[in-house]
């Protein structure tokens, strides 16, 4: 009965249902680079690259942060704190889930052949930042950042600086929504002496940051739209998206963090989907 839970324990790992923060954005790099429908095949396996790169980051960061997971009450009933998965298990999983990554990308442009270690080393380094740099957000959202602009040079084999500034968009809109989710974790962090946005400028701080960053997002969505052959559903799209964040804004402020769950989980949600469905409309 055992063996039969470890599938369970491995979706939770990972939380596999997060996959679609990044992964609509990797189809929205895809569907620009092309200016309409990618092949099948690149799709495919751009999709199978995907869920094995965020497997292998989920992974590597439970499996680097098991300690302090283990210290902190909301977090030391995950997988690997409670026993439920071994260091060994997980480790294997990792294994697997590069394994995965590397058949994925040697299916798709020879340039992705030589610029694949990058994100793996950037999920390899971002557990450990949070340990001494509050710089940990805009690293994390460097790599999810990555999704668009991987799957662009995937098809076509080159980066322009419109797949740049659709990265730069997904960064600052991982790295916004983290500043929200770090506050979860604001005096666990303080105590252990982590570091974070929250933990150096405060709560406050944390929400002028995300605002920032957010609107960043926004602008690049703009500027990554006029350097592209375009029309109004796409327009529409980045309305929608700005829309989206400032409703995600107003459910959570200082001192009130009830909504949290709802604005991070679920908002983020329907922003990326909701983005990529415009993005589609557009370019068929």
């Amino acid at each position: 009965m055992i063996a039969f839970a470890y599938p369970a324990h491995f979706a939770r790992l990972v939380k596999f249902e997060h996959t679609v923060f990044a992964l609509p954005f990797a189809y929205v790099g895809a569907f620009l680079a092309v200016g309409g429908a990618p092949s099948a095949h690149d799709l495919v396996w751009i999709t199978v690259a995907m869920v094995a790169a965020r497997s292998l980051a989920m992974g590597l960061n439970r499996l680097i942060d098991a300690g302090l997971d283990a210290r902190n009450p909301r977090t030391a009933r995950r997988e690997l704190p409670a026993g439920l998965l071994s260091p060994v298990h997980v480790g294997l999983f990792c294994a697997v889930s590069l394994a995965v990554f590397l058949v994925a990308v040697y299916q798709l442009d020879p340039l992705v052949h030589w610029l694949w270690p990058i994100p793996v080393a950037g999920f390899v380094v971002y557990p450990y930042l949070k340990r001494w740099t509050w710089l940990c957000h805009l690293w994390l959202g460097a790599v999810d950042g990555l999704a668009p602009v991987g799957a662009w040079a995937a098809i076509t084999g080159t980066i322009p600086w419109e797949a740049w500034a659709l990265g730069g968009a997904v960064a600052l809109w991982v790295a916004g929504f983290d500043l929200f989710y770090s506050l979860l974790d604001l005096e666990i962090d303080r105590a252990q002496g982590l570091a974070s946005i929250a933990v150096r400028f405060g709560e406050r701080g944390a929400f002028r940051a995300a605002r920032a960053f957010h609107l960043g997002t926004v602008a690049l969505l703009v500027a990554a739209g006029l350097g592209l052959d375009v029309g109004v559903l796409y327009w529409l799209g980045v309305a929608v998206v700005g829309g989206l964040l400032a409703y995600e804004h107003s459910l959570v402020r200082p001192g009130d963090l009830r909504r949290l769950d709802t604005a991070f989980f679920t908002m983020n949600g329907v922003i990326s989907v909701a983005f990529f469905l415009f993005v589609l409309a557009d370019s068929l």
